[in-house]
């Protein structure tokens, strides 16, 4: 309490572990909104007789207005209070899943999934904002990494939950399945979270909120697009410019504003850089490859979507299995943030290598390099969530999240773009003269008119696969000991700054 202003929720509060199986559900639901979809998409070309295009806008305006919205949300979060805005989000996000479910059209669609993106950025910054705010000390590491854990859980059982709906049910039940959980979700959000926000909120930047906004929206929208348009296209160099300029833009009024909804002085603090920093290079890395190995579970071993997805749900429930039982804070609370780092994703790198370079036609080894991947992201995920967290003020928890989560689109994006390019440009080097035309692994193998042409195309995309995924293991070993490696030394930095500014005797006395 400060200035008679509620700050933080009151620590210990009895309900706050179903508080976070609230938070985690509503995390799980975003998260699978990203990844469901992919299941749908042959019956969504069929049913709404949707374009390539369209097809493309029906996945990327989610991730697209989610990734554009999510510093603006983590502002509005602490201004006019975290619970209120995860409500808000959850409504949002339940309304536009009811219209994507009740959809009859390509264009219906495109627009409730990016309405859906919207009520998304408000659950994504809001659940860790009110979760920071909930827990504290040691509890607050264990309830981040089981927040962590939620989204690589939805990560890995999206497609076979999609599978299994488009099995029995229409394809809007895909999103309609949203509206019950979200209901539940906001009884108990409302019967059970208590409002917080910060006390010197002001009012909402609105300048700060439109220039991030289609910032980050043309950055997002040039990295994605940039694989199939041409990372030199005019469309993408166009739009890249103008998302940077706009971003620079934000940055000379965010510092002249007297209520920014970032404040620019967070980036003075070496801390806060290192562990942004550490989560654009270990997202990039990690989503990147992971994204390769469905692609190597579906088209080189031949499962479906949605088998390609049970097959990896062992990687998602360690990680959610370590962070539930408490091994994962407690490791990191003797390792340090630093090191958890450095050991988690050099144990991720360990288990792409064995899956890619390990040869096998059996599931022990795939499953063997899986269960090590997880241990490493149980370990890496968490504390590079607490590094960015704990690096700001708690009453900013909203803008912590919002950067947390705008740096995690960033980096997954990239991830895929640029690891799927080396993919691309490995594949059509290997293809046979024939067939150098062929822009994808399906054209390719539809375009080969024979038993051994088609098998020289199978090699070939399973030997670019392995490169890019060697690339992936090797970028996320990189970026974890970079990252590590940044945040320990802006930590000796904070120490040494601190023992200089205290006093020698209330040094020894604690004080």
């Amino acid at each position: 309490m400060r200035n008679g202003a509620v700050t933080a929720a009151p620590a210990r509060l009895p309900q706050r572990w179903l508080i976070l199986a609230v938070l985690c559900v509503a995390q799980l639901v975003v998260v699978l909104d990203n990844t469901v979809l992919t299941v749908a998409v042959p019956v969504l070309t069929t049913e709404l007789s949707a374009s390539t295009a369209d097809v493309q806008w029906m996945i990327n305006a989610y991730a697209l207005v989610l990734s554009g919205l999510l510093l603006t949300a983590g502002s509005a979060a602490d201004r006019y209070g975290r619970r209120r805005m995860l409500l808000a989000g959850l409504v949002l996000f339940g309304l536009g899943s009811l219209a994507a479910g009740l959809a009859s059209t390509s264009g219906q669609l495109i627009a409730a999934r990016a309405g859906m993106g919207v009520g998304g950025a408000l659950l994504v910054t809001a659940t860790l904002a009110v979760a920071m705010q909930v827990f504290d000390g040691a509890e607050r590491s264990r309830a981040i990494g089981i927040w962590a854990a939620t989204s690589a859980l939805g990560f890995a059982v999206g497609p076979p939950i999609g599978g299994t709906i488009l099995a029995h049910l229409p394809w809007g039940a895909i999103f309609l399945m949203n509206v019950p959980i979200v209901l539940v979700c906001l009884l108990a959000g409302r019967a059970l979270i208590p409002e917080s926000r910060d006390p010197a909120g002001g009012r909402l930047d609105v300048v700060g909120a439109a220039l991030s906004t289609g910032g980050l929206t043309a950055v997002v929208w040039s990295i994605i697009s940039g694989p199939e348009r041409g990372w030199a296209s005019v469309e993408v160099l166009g739009v890249a410019a103008v998302g940077v300029l706009l971003l620079g833009l934000f940055v000379g009024w965010e510092r002249r504003t007297p209520h920014p909804m970032l404040d620019m002085h967070f980036f003075r603090d070496r801390r806060f850089v290192g562990a942004i920093s550490g989560v654009v290079l270990i997202t990039f890395g990690a989503t990147g490859a992971l994204f390769l190995l469905t692609q190597h579970l579906q088209f080189v071993r031949g499962y479906p979507a949605w088998e390609a997805g049970l097959r990896m749900a062992p990687f998602a429930l360690s990680i959610v299995l370590l962070n539930v039982s408490g091994v994962a804070a407690t490791l990191i609370r003797r390792l340090g943030l630093a090191a958890a780092i450095a050991v988690g994703m050099t144990l991720l790198a360990g288990g792409l290598a064995v899956v890619t370079l390990v040869p096998s036609d059996g599931y022990g080894v795939l499953l063997g390099g899986l269960l090590i991947m997880g241990v490493g992201c149980a370990l890496a995920n968490p504390a590079i969530v607490e590094a960015v967290m704990s690096a700001i003020p708690a009453e900013k928890a909203g803008a912590g999240a919002g950067v947390d989560g705008t740096m995690t689109e960033v980096g997954s994006s990239l991830g895929i773009a640029v690891l799927g390019a080396v993919l691309n440009a490995r594949f059509a080097a290997l293809l046979p003269a024939a067939l150098a035309g062929a822009g994808s692994f399906p054209a390719a193998l539809a375009a080969a008119r024979e038993g051994t042409e088609r098998e020289a195309v199978t090699d070939a995309f399973a030997s670019a696969l392995e490169t890019g995924q060697t690339v992936g293991a090797i970028a996320v070993l990189l970026g974890g000991l970079v990252a590590a490696g940044l945040l320990h030394r802006a930590q000796r930095s904070d120490q040494r700054g601190g023992e200089r500014d205290v006093p020698t005797g209330a040094a020894a006395d604690g004080g």
